[in-house]
């Protein structure tokens, strides 16, 4: 409740608490600020973001565990180290104070001590046991780059060790361009025996990742991996169909999805909703009618939004509920933030439980 309260209270004044936050930070302990971009307004609450969005998992234990472990997995890239927890955890307690001053009091202050000592010690578990069996960063050798569009690229690229990863995860990169700016982009085909990944990458303003991948890397560019996250991944013990809305480069999850149903032989029905602004935006449909093709349980449409000759036209939330209802499918989004969210509606309106749709909403594609 108290945890609560403090999250409520400090919600309309987020961007200033998260200023606070790393001003602290970096005050009181100036060498962390190594650990960051040199340009700090691209990515400066996420870390403060995290701590939150774990705190708002405090009481779902399963779902707090996988979510940390896979936070604390990935802080490793960054050269996050467990004495660099206890500055954290004094900063984020300074930012409270101040901006939830109306609701802070010595029992709040003790709640979060000891969430934040039970969140940094399930982080520096999952980091040192990661540590143990696995790089914090895979160096990977640009192997293909080819132009779909004016501003997607499909990238191929070799990583210099074995990378396990499960279809519908993603990888957090590094560029050489943009030292410690990190970005993550989901893999666009299942596991394959040569090794190699494939992302799908769409140059979008301001983006300096995507933009650096999409206009400068070229074959023989080497780029960095961080480990495989998500949770976008199919259930193989189930029969269940699959509902999968995919809107602009959010196709490539989707893509390696379908691809993770065909190897696992279940024959499982697939219904695949492909959207973009513009029906030349569609620049994997050759592949996805392909796919089409070959197994009899996959179903692929395609929605435009700005008018189409061969494509229906409108938004892809909304033409999927209007084909509804949907209570015997499992729903799956990727795609633009505002897609997602509005697709979750659309596919709980469409008869699909919130517990089995499944999406990775997170700041990726930038």
């Amino acid at each position: 409740m108290l945890i609560r309260r403090t999250l409520t209270e400090i919600a309309p004044v987020a961007d200033d608490a998260t200023s606070h936050f790393y001003a602290l930070l970096f005050l009181g302990d100036p060498e962390l600020r190594q650990l960051f971009p040199a340009a700090m307004d691209t990515q400066r609450d996420r870390l403060f973001a995290s701590l939150l969005g774990a705190a708002e998992r405090l009481d779902d234990s399963a779902e707090l565990t996988r979510y940390l472990s896979e936070l604390g997995r990935g802080h490793r890239k960054y050269g996050t180290r467990p004495e660099h927890y206890p500055a954290v955890g004094q900063s984020l307690l300074g930012a409270l104070a101040r901006y939830a001053a109306r609701v802070w009091d010595p029992a709040t202050r003790a709640a979060w001590i000891r969430a934040y000592t039970a969140i940094s010690q399930t982080m520096i578990d999952a980091a040192a046991a990661d540590e143990q069996r696995a790089p914090a960063w895979w160096e990977a050798e640009v192997v293909s780059h080819e132009l779909r569009t004016s501003d997607v690229a499909v990238i191929t690229v070799r990583p210099d060790q074995p990378y396990r990863f499960t279809a519908g995860q993603y990888a957090a990169v590094e560029t050489p361009w943009w030292p410690r700016v990190w970005r993550t982009y989901s893999f666009a085909k299942a596991p394959d025996p040569d090794g190699l990944l494939t992302f799908h990458v769409k140059a979008v303003p301001a983006g300096w990742v995507s933009g650096a991948l999409v206009r400068r890397a070229t074959v023989g560019s080497v780029i960095r991996l961080g480990p495989p996250g998500g949770s976008m991944t199919v259930d193989h013990s189930s029969d269940t169909g699959l509902l999968c809305l995919a809107g602009s480069t959010g196709i490539a999850p989707i893509k390696a999805l379908v691809e993770d149903v065909a190897e696992h032989g279940r024959g499982r029905p697939v219904e695949l909703f492909f959207g973009a602004r513009r029906e030349s935006d569609l620049y994997e449909l050759p592949a996805l009618r392909e796919m089409e093709r070959r197994h009899r349980w996959l179903s692929v449409r395609t929605v435009v939004a700005d008018g189409a000759e061969r494509a229906p036209a409108g938004q892809l939330p909304d033409t999927v509920r209007r084909l509804g209802p949907w209570r015997e499918f499992d729903g799956y989004l990727s795609g633009p933030a505002a897609m997602v969210r509005s697709g979750v509606s659309a596919l709980t309106s469409a008869g699909i439980p919130a517990e089995r749709i499944r999406h990775d909403f997170v700041d990726i594609r930038t």
